[in-house]
């Protein structure tokens, strides 16, 4: 029962992919408008990348003789310049991703977005950086669902 319904999140993914596919070639054809949308969420994924290892990259690295020394304030004060630099690309990002400035996306938009991307770094993060979490069928699931979202806010 799970094979089939790994089978079918395989299929409407494919189907997502193949409509951004579509979508991205449509984009193409407003250069400005796709080259936007392309620098918007390349800095949202590397912002996500700072936030996750400020959030939660301490719980992984809590045995470094740095951390194990500073404890709690010395983790709070790291992760704060780690969101620093996630902040200097999540601000640019928004700016230039926002339909008011002349960006491809609206505001509602650019955070259902944000949040999937943020759900896919951190996915990443946990299987690379946390092995004894193992991602399960319902993260799978809900991670489907917020790919949808995305797409029926698009529309």
């Amino acid at each position: 029962m799970l094979w089939l319904g790994c089978e079918l999140a395989f299929f409407l993914m494919v189907r997502l992919g193949l409509r951004v596919l579509g979508l991205l070639y449509l984009c193409a054809l407003q250069n400005r408008w796709f080259m936007k949308a392309v620098y918007t969420i390349g800095l949202l994924v590397l912002s996500n990348i700072f936030m996750t290892f400020a959030w939660y990259g301490h719980l992984k690295f809590q045995h470094l003789p740095f951390f194990q020394k500073a404890g709690l304030l010395g983790a709070i004060l790291a992760s704060w310049l780690i969101a620093f630099f996630e902040y200097c690309l999540m601000v640019p990002a928004n700016r230039m991703g926002f339909d008011a400035n002349g960006g491809p996306f609206s505001l509602v938009q650019l955070k259902v977005m944000q949040e999937v991307i943020t759900l896919l770094v951190f996915s990443i993060f946990t299987v690379v950086f946390f092995k004894s979490e193992p991602l399960k069928w319902n993260h799978l699931v809900g991670f489907i669902l917020l790919v949808g979202a995305v797409y029926f806010i698009r529309k």
